[in-house]
């Protein structure tokens, strides 16, 4: 199958000449730093959880990405040929992906806890060539749901399973050639390099096409924003198999030249002894994962005396947070927003990360244009919520197999189903939620953003959610979920106090709330509100209108 990117020829002229797209793959920016650095470490492996890290330098990540590169040469792949990879965090997991580039191949990350269904559909949608798992994953014999899946998988022709030592076993399939034997042959910056299906919310997963040009060109702008040097150390805790930790934590050290710590999954405990004992400075992820941060050191955990940026990206964070992170972590938060279609379509920079982080969700890096318009397409002024337009160097390059849903206007916008306002006259921009979680109650918009964040300014809230329901008379009403700190009560006339002590509008209250253990969210962290809603349509509760509705 051949994979064609969607790019209109004015698109890729205008990206070239503006010098946006720089022509360079992942494995061009892993030689450069081969080239200068080649005894700097540049993986430290903790995924196992036992034993002492896994270390290997530039030239020795070199020897391993080599051999997978001659490994996968030799099962016959043409160019183009897809890998998928549904792996946990693992040097490997890298390795493939820097060997991909290499060889002109196309790498699929998968994340690790999909299953049959999703399986199925993303591995024969993308007609998969190679598929590398684990032998098991959280206690269950992954590699047999595999097998079991692959008569319903006609194009699969290579089954990798990591830790087996058998004929499938990875190091017997992609460890075993001879690297010295194999010459790079790396597609084409403008060819597909990159397929990643969206974790959403909502309906069937798409698979999004990235080159190498759409997929490296905003994070390469973001280096300089982020003030990324080969000094730094990045913790990759958030799965490679989701674009924040493949992009932030895999591709973006490697593209400064420094150090990944690679771990499993998230733990904070972990993850605050490894930031100690490795020297992170950087990080990125979902706000849970700030606010486990937060949580530790108020609880009388060391904290990290290297770490100067967290960047937090998967959904907007609530100021409260970013306050605490100044405060208890002394550490600077930098949001970017971003999806699978867009690497980084607005970034705070390092050097106003304090100042405007709790305010707004970044500006367009350079290479990135923004645009905030009304239903009809009208631009709109600062202040005023809209549909979040972006264009540019970072847009992914179609959906694999559906041009049609594509969503790409002629003059090369893309509608990313955000809402969003102008902050201030230097272009900061504000998620302001998602279009299909509007709730209009009795005609009016509530600002589901601000609520939740100024809910979770309240001690007693650990996280929030808001969603709506139908009602007959006012079209919705509003309901919180709400998961609480330890030992902490809160009910509708506490949140009430709270609102109006914050002086927000009554008709923006919730008007119910639902408590729960935990939030459920996306593999990226984003809550599945589509979800909420649905038990909040289900259930029954007690609703009571809050004062002058």
């Amino acid at each position: 199958m051949e994979l064609k990117p969607v790019l209109p020829p004015a698109r890729t002229r205008e990206m070239r000449e503006r010098g946006f797209w720089k022509d360079k793959s992942l494995h061009d920016y892993f030689c450069a730093a081969l080239r200068l650095f080649p005894d700097r470490a540049v993986v430290v492996d903790c995924s196992s959880g036992t034993g002492a890290p896994q270390r290997f330098t530039y030239s020795q990540l070199d020897e391993q990405v080599a051999k997978v590169a001659a490994s996968l040469a030799a099962l016959q792949l043409r160019r183009g040929d897809v890998v998928s990879v549904q792996l946990p965090n693992c040097w490997q997991f890298l390795a493939t992906a820097l060997a991909c580039a290499r060889m002109g191949y196309v790498i699929n990350p998968l994340m690790p806890i999909f299953r049959e269904r999703e399986l199925e559909f993303m591995l024969n949608l993308c007609e998969a060539s190679v598929l590398i798992v684990p032998a098991a994953f959280r206690g269950r014999d992954h590699a047999a749901m595999v097998r079991a899946l692959l008569p319903r998988l006609p194009q699969l022709r290579h089954l990798v399973v990591l830790g087996e030592t058998g004929e499938q076993g990875l190091d017997a399939v992609l460890l075993s050639a001879d690297g010295a034997r194999c010459s790079p042959q790396p597609l084409s910056a403008d060819d597909v390099a990159l397929v990643m299906f969206t974790s959403g919310t909502t309906g069937e997963p798409k698979g999004v096409m990235h080159t190498s040009n759409t997929m490296l060109a905003t994070l390469d702008a973001a280096l300089t924003s982020l003030e990324m040097t080969p000094g730094d150390v990045a913790l990759c805790s958030a799965p490679m198999g989701h674009m924040v930790g493949l992009a932030l934590l895999g591709m973006f050290p490697l593209m400064a030249m420094g150090t990944t710590v690679i771990v499993e999954s998230w733990d904070v405990k972990t993850a605050m002894r490894l930031m100690n004992e490795e020297g992170v400075t950087f990080m990125a992820g979902p706000t849970p994962y700030l606010l486990d941060m937060c949580d530790a050191v108020a609880a009388g955990a060391r904290r990290p005396p290297s770490l100067r940026i967290f960047c937090c990206a998967g959904a907007p964070i609530p100021p409260v947070l970013i306050e605490r992170a100044d405060r208890e972590l002394n550490m600077t938060v930098c949001s970017l927003w971003g999806m699978t279609e867009v690497q980084a379509g607005t970034v705070t920079s390092a050097a106003n990360g304090r100042r405007y982080s709790a305010l707004a969700d970044g500006r367009p890096p350079l290479g990135m244009e923004t645009r905030i318009v009304d239903e009809s397409g009208r631009a709109l002024p600062v202040g005023q919520t809209g549909r979040f337009l972006v264009r540019g160097s970072g847009v992914f390059a179609g959906y694999l197999k559906h041009p049609e849903r594509n969503d790409v206007d002629d003059e090369g916008w893309f509608d990313t189903g955000d809402l969003a306002y102008v902050v201030n006259d230097e272009g900061d921009i504000r998620i302001n939620g998602r279009s299909k979680d509007i709730i209009k109650r009795g005609g009016e918009s509530v600002p589901v953003v601000e609520v939740e964040s100024l809910l979770m300014r309240h001690p007693a809230v650990a996280s929030v959610a808001i969603v709506g329901w139908p009602d007959a008379r006012l079209g919705e009403r509003v309901c919180a979920f709400v998961t609480l700190t330890p030992g902490s009560s809160f009910d509708l006339e506490i949140m009430q106090a709270h609102l109006r002590a914050c002086q927000l509008t009554p008709q923006y209250w919730p008007e119910r709330i639902e408590y729960c253990d935990e939030l459920p969210r996306t593999p990226s962290g984003k809550v599945q509100k589509f979800r909420l809603r649905e038990l909040v349509t289900r259930s029954s509760g007690s609703v009571t209108n809050p004062p002058g509705a």
